[in-house]
């Protein structure tokens, strides 16, 4: 918990003043049953009534003031709670745009998704009600027990015994139950996981059919959720029974030793109401305690979830290299290159050896899943390579300083990704403060000033969440757009014109061709169309590059290539494209 603390030091003031207020409002409570016991011992018997009217004065006051300060702890505890979360899930998105894409892949976005919204929810009603009751009560609890040693000893004796006999009921449950709790949050990842999997893969399931298979696994997942917690709630649930038999009980042989000593001449009547008032305080603070018990068992396995994503390193070693602006610009070279994914059974990809030059366009062709997106992911350090070297303008990849690194690095991925806001805000994810002039010419690039213009609001057209008013081709030359706003050495397209009909796809390669100043453009498709005039050609089958070279020399020398130009072309041998 050291790492939640530390948010702590910003809202000391809060911090310290939730709990003193609290404590202010407590002490009031607690002189309540003495002025009631001095209305009964002595302004009834007397009729005295400006003495009652006068004690009745005292008890209006406190309870207006114990509203004031009640209400002011609150706003303090509120404060202090919100300010520490919200920093908190600050630091959470800050950590996880700073892991690696191996560090994320091994946690999960699901997991991450529910450590920022759940756990951190939790978390912050945690702090809440432990800043207004984890001293209170304990101070209540406690400050009766000695009030009623200044009224009567022997008596006081009993609120010494039923406070131990609560204090094992509340911490037997509680360490019965925070690892339970942690149990019920590992759960949740899973529901989370499970619906967020059903969501983003709607269409897949409704296609072939699985909606009555992932059904009935999202039950199974939600199903031992609710016996987790079940099994947690009654573990919870016995907190209030168990503290009111005790104290009911308490009371019972508080008042039975109060009557016979009341009788005997050794107590007063309004002693044994004051005893009986001080030990129903007791009662309310411990049942508000074992409340507080069960949400602090949360908010600590919430917090340790949370502090363990914090802790996290990144899972990228930051080196701090520079290339010199003397060297070439946008000169890549693989070295025996191989690269596994975390718990893989083999390689990703496997001894890829080529060298890009500044300015050429390099195509990688290759079956599904046969590692071209991963390559390409190593050229942007989004991945280091587990055995051999990628070399950026003749620097080792894993000793660039990784924000460097990613400035000279266009890229645009798989899956074309649109942010809510509108077109200008999105082109300008590529160059922040780019004038209309330069995002029209993007536009125009990337075959996408047509729609953009058709538009009634043009560049200021609203783009929904993911993109959800455009379609599949439109998102994509948005994408390419926006990358083509970036000043950059490197430009990766990750089969990026696959929702592309042949004819715009055409026309986007050759107005990337007439750009000045090209930067060494990596095109990853599954289209021989696509590549087929590129300066170099990588082939991959399984990971492994079977042919590299150029068109004409894999269509006679690499089989695997042949067999897929000669399925998207067929009849033509593919002798004449040869250069």
């Amino acid at each position: 918990m050291k790492t939640i603390l530390r948010y702590f030091r910003k809202y000391v003031p809060e911090t310290v003043l939730a709990p003193l207020f609290k404590f202010m409002e407590a002490t009031l409570e607690l002189l309540v049953p003495l002025v009631i016991a001095s209305i009964i011992d002595r302004g009834i018997p007397e009729g005295d009534k400006a003495f009652i009217l006068s004690r009745g004065g005292i008890l209006a006051a406190f309870a207006v003031v114990g509203l004031a300060l009640a209400i002011t702890a609150q706003y303090f505890s509120a404060r202090s709670a919100i300010g520490v979360c919200a920093d908190i899930r600050a630091s959470l998105l800050d950590k996880i745009q700073s892991l690696s894409y191996g560090r994320l892949d091994s946690i999960g976005v699901s997991t991450l998704v529910t450590r920022m919204t759940s756990d951190v929810n939790t978390l912050q009603t945690g702090i809440n009600l432990t800043l207004r009751l984890l001293l209170r009560s304990p101070f209540v609890v406690f400050g009766a027990m000695i009030v009623a040693f200044t009224i009567d000893a022997k008596c006081a004796l009993i609120f010494a015994g039923v406070i131990a006999v609560l204090l094992v009921i509340v911490f037997g449950i509680l360490l019965t139950a925070i690892p339970r709790h942690r149990g019920v949050q590992k759960a949740l990842d899973g529901v989370t996981s499970s619906a967020r999997e059903n969501l983003t893969g709607v269409r897949v399931l409704r296609a072939f059919l699985q909606e009555e298979t992932e059904i009935k696994e999202f039950e199974g997942r939600t199903r031992r959720l609710e016996k987790l917690q079940l099994a947690v709630g009654r573990i919870s649930a016995a907190l209030n029974p168990a503290t009111l038999v005790a104290v009911n009980i308490a009371v019972i042989v508080l008042i039975h030793t109060g009557a016979l000593r009341v009788d005997a001449g050794t107590l007063t009547q309004g002693q044994v109401v004051a005893l009986y008032n001080l030990l129903s305080q007791i009662l309310v603070e411990l049942v508000k305690m074992a409340n507080l018990v069960i949400t602090i068992a949360k908010a600590a396995a919430c917090g340790a979830r949370v502090s363990a994503v914090l802790r996290l390193e990144n899972g990228e070693t930051d080196g701090s290299s520079i290339p010199d602006e003397a060297a070439p610009r946008g000169l890549i070279e693989f070295a025996d290159v191989s690269f596994s994914y975390e718990n893989a059974g083999a390689p990703s990809v496997a001894g890829v050896s080529f060298t890009a030059r500044p300015g050429s366009v390099i195509g990688v062709i290759g079956g599904t899943g046969s590692g071209k997106t991963t390559l390409v992911n190593l050229i942007a350090g989004f991945y280091r390579a587990t055995v051999g070297s990628v070399h950026f303008d003749g620097i080792d990849i894993a000793e660039f300083d990784p924000a460097a690194l990613r400035s000279r690095v266009s890229v645009v991925p798989q899956k074309a990704v649109l942010l809510s806001g509108t077109i200008r805000e999105n082109l300008e994810m590529g160059r922040p403060g780019a004038g209309e002039e330069e995002m029209l010419c993007a536009l125009e690039t990337a075959q996408a000033l047509d729609f953009v213009q058709s538009r009634e609001k043009g560049l200021d057209e609203p783009v929904l969440r993911a993109g959800g008013n455009f379609s599949g081709g439109q998102k994509q030359r948005l994408a390419i757009a926006r990358a083509l706003m970036k000043p950059c050495e490197v430009l990766i397209l990750d089969d990026s014109t696959s929702a592309l009909d042949y004819a715009t796809e055409a026309k986007l390669r050759a107005a990337l061709a007439s750009r000045e100043s090209a930067p060494t453009t990596f095109i990853v498709s599954q289209r021989a169309a696509s590549i087929r005039n590129a300066d170099l050609i990588i082939v991959l089958d399984e990971g492994r590059p079977v042919g590299i070279g150029r068109h004409g020399e894999l269509i006679k020398n690499c089989a695997v290539y042949r067999e897929i130009y000669r399925t998207q072309f067929r009849g033509d041998d593919g002798e004449g494209a040869a250069s």
